[in-house]
């Protein structure tokens, strides 16, 4: 019998735990509210810079409480913004965390968000989002991504 009387649940609670356990792993963090808070930042920053559609197509590889948290507040008229540099990106992502200080530097949570991205979503969907940041931005994703972007 399933734990919330509805197998769907319980298989997406799982899913979503294990890629904030993979971020964590990523980033090195214990704290799973705050590995949580800053996959929300990042995801909804790079949501708002890439194009509506590519942004549903990712979104649809998500399990459905992490894409739940990933259309959450969006305003998908007011995209793509149209951040054009690292700092401008880390920026972006800082204006989506609490006030405060986050205990990761922003460019580590990006570069561990992306590198459990691209486990989990497919590897065309992957490019396809990657080709739509600029050229330094892409640099935050794993080698072997960026390295498909510059064939």
């Amino acid at each position: 019998m399933s734990a919330n009387g509805l197998a769907v649940f319980d298989r997406t609670l799982e899913k979503t735990h294990q890629f904030i356990n993979d971020v964590a792993e990523q980033i090195s963090v214990e704290d799973k509210h705050t590995v949580f808070i800053g996959i929300k930042a990042v995801l909804h920053s790079l949501r708002d810079r890439i194009p509506l559609e590519e942004a549903a197509q990712l979104g649809a590889q998500f399990p459905v409480m992490l894409a739940g948290f990933y259309y959450q507040g969006w305003k998908p008229a007011a995209t793509p913004t149209k951040e054009r540099s690292v700092s401008a990106f880390v920026d972006k992502v800082k204006s989506n965390l609490p006030q405060g200080d986050y205990p990761v530097e922003i460019e580590t949570l990006i570069k561990g968000v992306f590198a459990v991205l691209s486990q989990w979503v497919t590897k065309g969907e992957i490019i396809d989002v990657a080709n739509m940041l600029p050229k330094d931005v892409q640099e935050f994703w794993p080698q072997a991504v960026v390295a498909q972007l510059n064939q």
